[in-house]
């Protein structure tokens, strides 16, 4: 499952989005924040603000010490909330120790928060209104949508629980009729419960992790969020070989997922201008 064939077709939806919302004398921005150096954290909000120029998003960044106080913190996500300019805003994860990441995201106002992580816009889509959603998730379903892969009545195995990922997925797919099996580290007999997965996502990240092709059912689904660093080369959960002779999809590390959470990032930023402004695409 190419993630950067399906990312850029989300883009050129982008695209048009963005020129209906001009007619409506609205110009998209997008405001992210990082606080401290992280190298990784950097080379992310470079990626996500070069693709928001590709489509016509206008970004600003905000860069901040790793000392900064949780107070000045709050403080400028206060000022990004009463601007009537700012349309999205990012906070970059993980932050620094000592700052309160739950603090952090409850301060963005949910209308805003792209990033679709606030509990107001997470319980809507536990509710099942699906409005600003937490972007690997939703990229998720849009490669699973793309293919054609039936989510109706299939078993789904999720190696994750984070709000970032698991728990967002597996409402998305509850929301779609799958039946959901959200597995962790306390999982006792995790090769088995792979086994048995129609749908299979990994989002472990760990060096020590691996998905082997003896792990997955034969003409499954496999969806790679996991990604490590190995010898210097980006490597996701799943041994992509071994696992491509079993599987029916399968998503590549790197081109899989990560394209698909930029893109929807782009669509959140969209989506979240056209609710302040009570636009309908």
């Amino acid at each position: 499952m190419d993630g950067r064939l399906v990312a850029g077709e989300v883009k050129q939806q982008v695209v048009q989005h963005v020129q209906q919302l001009e007619k409506h004398g609205t110009e998209p921005l997008l405001a992210t924040v990082q606080v401290g150096d992280d190298s990784a954290s950097a080379s992310y909000l470079k990626a996500k603000h070069k693709a928001a120029v590709e489509v016509g998003i206008r970004s600003e960044s905000h860069h901040l010490p790793a000392d900064t106080s949780q107070d000045k913190l709050e403080a400028l996500l206060g000022q990004l909330n009463t601007n009537p300019k700012v349309n999205g805003i990012l906070v970059q994860l993980p932050l620094p120790p000592g700052l309160d990441e739950e603090k952090v995201i409850e301060r963005i106002i949910p209308y805003k928060d792209v990033d679709g992580l606030h509990p107001i816009n997470a319980g809507k889509l536990a509710a099942g209104r699906e409005e600003l959603v937490a972007c690997t998730p939703k990229g998720v379903i849009k490669l699973l949508n793309y293919y054609k892969v039936p989510v109706a009545g299939s078993r789904t195995v999720i190696i994750n629980r984070s709000n970032l990922v698991g728990r967002p997925l597996a409402n998305l797919l509850l929301n779609r009729d799958a039946t959901v099996t959200v597995c962790h580290s306390k999982t006792p007999n995790l090769s088995g419960m792979t086994r048995t997965a129609d749908i299979l996502v990994s989002a472990v990240g760990k060096e020590i992790f691996q998905i082997r092709g003896d792990h997955v059912k034969p003409h499954s689904a496999v969806v790679d969020v996991g990604l490590t660093r190995v010898d210097g080369k980006l490597r996701g959960d799943v041994d992509f070989d071994k696992v491509n002779r079993v599987a029916g999809y399968i998503t590549p590390v790197p081109g899989g997922v990560g394209p698909m959470t930029v893109a929807c990032l782009l669509e959140n930023t969209v989506l979240a201008a056209s609710i302040q402004i009570g636009l309908k695409f």
